[in-house]
């Protein structure tokens, strides 16, 4: 069977190197798809750079990257949609650090969007960078225009509402400073922070013309990734330190948000982790192509510290 590794230059994902092959290479086509600092209007591009290039893991792109690569996807066909989909987080982070919505001054190790420009400024960036996140997929001239139809369809689905990351991100705030049962919390999760990595293991799917039943387990695999997701940032909240974290720790417990360690205590929140970790690889036993780097990506973030 023909690996990904050997359809392209591309460096194939390697847990012992960690991402950074493959974040070059998405910071590199983001860089050209962003506009540029000086292009008016300069504050809100400014900000968009900005928040784009804080340093993040660009873990939601490399997924999409390599599960598009396990089922035979070259990565040049993949790489704008990856871009799309790290500028739709971006923006998610910039308008969650608001005032009005988390209240945070500190991301990835610097100053928030607002923090640094101004509360318009941010929200304005936020918008231009989702609205362009829908206009690079429909302009990409290496894919059908059937494809970028069910593209956008996905993305916009998983960002959105009722069952994407805006309803999660409600669901969130209003779930502040009361008791949530465990249903309760892993629905707040399933769409504020699976919903978009749903996505991106599927759109790559997608793009690399999976069956639908290839498409079911991959988005089983990701949604069980998502939670793994939630559960390790949940506990780093609580364990790591704002040099470490590039955010300030500790904000969850004083927002009296429902976090996994909350609910279930620090010990039982690692044990949690460790079986959703086991069903993500479970899923992938039932996808005939060489998954070996899905469960890579798994045991990273089961393992991370940041």
């Amino acid at each position: 069977m023909t690996r990904s590794s050997e359809l392209s230059s591309t460096p194939a994902f390697d847990l012992e190197g960690g991402f950074d092959e493959r974040r070059a290479l998405i910071d590199g086509a983001l860089d050209r798809l962003l506009p540029g600092e000086s292009v008016e209007p300069v504050s809100v591009h400014q900000a968009i750079r900005w928040s784009v290039f804080a340093g993040g893991k660009r873990f939601r792109p490399i997924l999409l990257l390599t599960t598009g690569e396990v089922f035979g996807a070259r990565p040049e066909v993949l790489l704008t949609t990856a871009c799309a989909l790290e500028m739709i987080h971006t923006y998610s982070l910039i308008h969650d650090d608001l005032p009005s919505m988390d209240d945070d001054e500190l991301r990835r190790g610097r100053p928030t969007c607002h923090i640094r420009f101004d509360e318009a400024t941010a929200i304005l960036a936020g918008d231009a960078l989702q609205t362009l996140a829908f206009q690079i997929i429909a302009d990409e001239s290496l894919l059908s225009a059937d494809k970028r139809v069910l593209l956008v369809s996905e993305l916009g689905r998983a960002a959105g509402t009722p069952a994407g990351m805006v309803a999660g991100q409600a669901r969130d705030l209003a779930a502040e400073s009361r008791a949530v049962t465990s249903g309760e919390l892993e629905q707040i999760h399933s769409l504020k922070t699976a919903a978009l990595i749903i996505a991106a293991a599927r759109c790559g799917a997608i793009i690399a013309e999976a069956t639908d039943l290839e498409l079911e387990a991959v988005g089983k695999y990701a949604a069980q990734l998502g939670l793994l997701f939630q559960i390790t940032d949940d506990l780093l909240d609580v364990t790591a330190t704002a040099e470490t974290l590039g955010k300030t720790p500790g904000k969850d417990a004083r927002a009296q948000k429902a976090t996994y360690p909350s609910l279930y205590g620090i010990e039982n929140a690692h044990q949690r982790a460790e079986l959703v970790h086991q069903e993500a690889c479970a899923v992938l036993e039932r996808i005939d192509k060489p998954t070996e780097p899905l469960r890579a990506i798994a045991d990273f973030i089961l393992n991370r510290k940041a």
